[in-house]
């Protein structure tokens, strides 16, 4: 719970956090109390927040049985509880069941210029809302959906998930083409995405994952939806899964959908091109192929060469690992780069590779994540673990004294993935240098999830159906004949 915000659980056991924040949003409907600190701050992100919620989801829905394993599911869906219950408080729903405002952001300027433990914050925190954000509403509906599968058993919770969800679908997708020919959310916080198009295919393929509600598969395969996330090809196709740009986990989850079920037309030409573009995406992580750069020390640059690489590097290990098991289930031996056939084992050394330089094989030998080795960062951008927990009241400016100390952090925040070394695999361990060492909720997501999809027996695999729970048995529609031969 190092990131975690509000009243925490009684059974914490991060001993040097408590309570915090109680009084955030206490103005606005529901309140906006609990939910994640973004990173080191005391700044709550929607946007982050949903993306962090959703890969976590999507682990456990493929990896249950390995967290199971290593006795981390109830953990794991803890942490999704506590993520998807603060954003649900983060919109409204009028009496005619429709939303109109979405809390973006809690936190603003003073969260940026104090540094003190969220603990002792005492000013009042801002709340960011917006009317129009197509992007961050579709983001939000991928969150609260893929949890509802998560929480299935819990029938009333997951109702409210799916609920929710859908609400924030037609939020999102009501004014889409009217008013946003340039395809992007207002300015309305300090995460907006450069994109809404695939923020509709992703978050309308988890509604149609939550709900097996056919209109949904028609949305996202539509090939004029299609095209805006460069499904035909070219374009801004990025092998980059972030919060900010999901092309590829939609395509992956929608190539998904064709290589288990048996879906035909009119989706199956679609689908076919998703499943294009997901093997090419495969190809570019390989070193065989000069679409991304590496480092000497072989962290591929996803992001060409700019700060923060390893939240890109941990999530590309996540799906090329994911792709390996999908092709392992269905008994395919591999796939195409061009005219070369490469194994489906290749993808497990490509998310290896990255993996063990995150872990210290690397040309500094340091681990990033902390606590893990005997050489891991030791300043981490993170006031709550800079300062010491003590009785004394620190003012806005106090902890500056501990932000600009050489010395270690008072605690160690076992586990979190710090943002990482520069491309020349250099790498600064200094609390004011945050674009080395921040932690994030959506870095740190990542990284779990291709932890636990590395773990274990490479041929233990996912689980094939959990995912499409509520997906009724697919009879594949047969297209129209053809018309009548006239000369």
């Amino acid at each position: 719970m190092v990131h975690a915000a509000g009243e925490l659980p009684r059974n914490n056991n991060i001993w040097w956090r408590g309570d915090s924040c109680l009084r955030d949003g206490e103005k606005f409907m529901k309140g906006l109390t609990g939910g994640y600190y973004d990173a080191g701050d005391a700044m709550k992100f929607s946007f982050p927040a949903s993306f962090t919620m959703t890969i976590l989801s999507w682990s456990v829905l493929e990896y249950s049985a390995k967290y199971k394993a290593a006795a981390e599911l109830d953990h794991v869906k803890d942490i999704i509880k506590w993520g998807t219950d603060y954003l649900l408080r983060t919109f409204n729903s009028s009496a005619d069941h429709s939303i109109d405002l979405i809390a973006s952001q809690v936190g603003g300027r003073d969260d940026l210029i104090c540094w003190v433990r969220p603990e002792q914050i005492e000013y009042e925190r801002p709340v960011s809302t917006c009317s129009i954000c197509p992007a961050l509403a579709a983001e939000m509906t991928a969150a609260l959906a893929s949890a509802s599968i998560v929480f299935k058993e819990n029938k009333e919770y997951s109702k409210k998930l799916v609920h929710g969800a859908d609400l924030l679908f037609k939020f999102a997708t009501k004014q889409q083409g009217e008013n946003y020919s340039a395809g992007r959310d207002p300015p309305s916080a300090q995460y907006n995405s450069s994109s809404f198009w695939d923020e509709f295919v992703w978050g309308g393929t988890w509604l149609y994952f939550a709900t097996g509600d056919s209109s949904y598969l028609e949305l996202v395969t539509s090939p004029l939806l299609a095209k805006k996330v460069d499904a035909s090809g070219g374009g801004r196709h990025s092998g980059m899964l972030s919060w900010d740009n999901k092309h590829v986990g939609a395509q992956l989850l929608l190539t998904r959908l064709r290589m288990f079920l048996p879906y035909g037309y009119p989706y199956e030409q679609m689908l076919r091109v998703f499943h294009k573009q997901v093997m090419e995406t495969m190809c570019s992580y390989l070193p065989d192929f000069p679409t991304y750069n590496r480092t000497r020390g072989g962290l591929i640059q996803l992001n060409h060469g700019r700060p923060r690489p390893l939240q890109y590097a941990v999530n590309a290990a996540f799906l090329a690992t994911l792709y390996s098991d999908y092709l392992e289930a269905t008994m395919t031996p591999g796939w195409y780069c061009g005219n070369n056939f490469f194994e489906k084992i290749t993808l497990r050394n490509f998310a290896k590779s990255q993996m063990n330089y995150v872990l210290g094989n690397n040309p500094r030998s340091m681990s990033y994540i902390v606590g893990f080795g005997n050489h891991f960062p030791q300043q981490v951008h993170h006031r709550g673990a800079s300062i010491p927990a003590n009785n004394t009241q620190h003012g806005c400016k106090d902890g500056y004294r501990w932000r600009n100390s050489k010395m270690p952090n008072h605690y160690t925040i076992v586990g979190a993935m710090v943002a990482g070394p520069y491309k020349d695999d250099a790498f600064i361990d200094e609390r004011s240098n945050y674009t080395c060492t921040e932690p994030t909720i959506a870095g740190n997501a990542g990284l779990v999830a291709a932890l636990v999809a590395l773990s274990g027996e490479e041929t233990t695999g996912i689980d094939k159906n959990t995912i499409f729970y509520s997906v009724p048995p697919i009879s594949p529609i047969q297209p129209p004949p053809p018309p009548p031969w006239t000369p």
